[in-house]
């Protein structure tokens, strides 16, 4: 047997868990599949596994339906209006016993993550809503504050205190992949707390630009202001670069 089928099998033996999930999926996609990326992305990452049964039983993927489903995954988790903030995930072809299964990793992410609109976190082995559960929701983002230091909110920027340009920037390169992105028509506000960089402090409830914005679009002056140890010559920027240089937005556009 391939080690990569043994390691899936010993994957499914252990049942479903905090990061193990299964669907069937014989078909199509089970509905709820989003909602468990998002759990994962919220909570310690983990895999879901297309073509098993809750029971651990392997059903496999209808041939002539793989396609679909890949596709159809791949787009719903790069639409903001399906997973918010989108993301990318890697989705991988995997024989067992067999059939087919479809193998989905779905890593930690920095940000809190919305499904339809709703907050989901893992608990064992379910999602959990916990969208109206303010308490919860607080430690979610005190969590993911305390792990991922680009969250920090500085409630003192304002989004006028941003470059403009570099935010028109974004609209631009969005517009290349996707002439109806919905940050074509968004205000800056609206565009920076769909991508997070805006967000409210849930210790302080104050709102602000969070610093992976700052690192992003502000101002050199104000960058070195946040972030004084990106100056030319300063110990912790030892390749002498500009602050702009390593952080700077290099996406072509053409």
């Amino acid at each position: 047997m391939e080690t990569n089928e043994q390691r899936i099998l010993d994957l499914i033996r252990k049942g479903e868990g905090l990061n193990l999930e299964f669907k069937t999926c014989r078909e199509r996609l089970n509905r709820d599949v989003y909602e468990t990326v998002c759990a994962f992305l919220n909570r310690h990452g983990g895999t879901i596994l297309l073509g098993v049964q809750d029971s651990g039983e392997v059903a496999g993927i209808a041939p002539d339906a793989l396609a679909r489903i890949r596709k159809d995954f791949v787009t719903a988790v790069n639409n903001p209006q399906k997973l918010i903030p989108p993301t990318y995930l890697s989705i991988d072809e995997v024989a067992v016993e067999g059939k087919t299964l479809l193998r989905i990793y779905v890593p930690e992410s920095s940000q809190v993550h919305r499904c339809n609109g709703r907050i989901y976190d893992r608990n064992e082995d379910g999602d959990l809503d916990i969208t109206d559960h303010t308490a919860q929701v607080a430690l979610l983002y005190q969590r993911k504050q305390a792990t991922y230091s680009e969250n920090r909110v500085y409630p003192y920027i304002r989004v006028e205190d941003l470059r403009r340009d570099l935010i028109e920037k974004c609209r631009r390169i969005v517009r290349i992949d996707n002439r109806e992105h919905p940050w074509a028509d968004m205000d800056d506000l609206r565009l920076l707390r769909s991508a997070q960089l805006y967000q409210t402090d849930p210790l302080t409830r104050e709102s602000g630009v969070t610093l992976a914005g700052v690192l992003l679009f502000a101002p050199d002056q104000l960058l070195l202001n946040v972030c004084p140890a990106l100056r030319p010559g300063s110990s912790s920027n030892t390749a002498g670069s500009s602050p702009r240089t390593p952080i700077g937005l290099t996406v072509s556009e053409t």
